[in-house]
């Protein structure tokens, strides 16, 4: 069974929602590497729940492909394998596989409701 493991906040002013979940609720951000992209710490690895990440959103306004929510990642096997079922499901890829350095192989994808998640296949060889 696959489990959610990450989830991403996009953000059409990374600081500003940076700023936002650290007032709210306490959060911790520590930028990834190279990228526009932050690890969002939400609390003691000791305690339940996932840590996620922010970055600036993706899509373009006037066609209404921004993501507006929080997104979750689920960790899969075979991400080749499970784009074909996605598609085969009746959902849509929106993100092509592309590597996350030392990580692993990343893609997102709407289901039949059009509900954007992410699908991770962990690979440190990933580059």
């Amino acid at each position: 069974m696959s489990r959610v493991v990450h989830f991403e906040i996009h953000a059409d002013d990374p600081q500003r929602a940076m700023a936002f979940y650290t007032k709210l609720v306490g959060w911790e951000f520590v930028k990834f590497g190279e990228m526009d992209y932050w690890l969002v710490i939400t609390g003691d690895e000791n305690e339940p729940g996932i840590n996620g990440g922010l970055l600036p959103r993706h899509g373009a306004v006037a066609k209404k492909e921004q993501f507006m929510a929080f997104v979750c990642t689920i960790d899969v096997k075979d991400l080749d394998a499970t784009l074909k079922q996605v598609k085969k499901a009746g959902g849509e890829v929106t993100l092509d596989k592309h590597p996350i350095p030392k990580i692993g192989w990343f893609a997102y994808a709407k289901d039949t409701e059009g509900n954007v998640f992410g699908l991770l296949q962990s690979d440190t060889s990933a580059k």
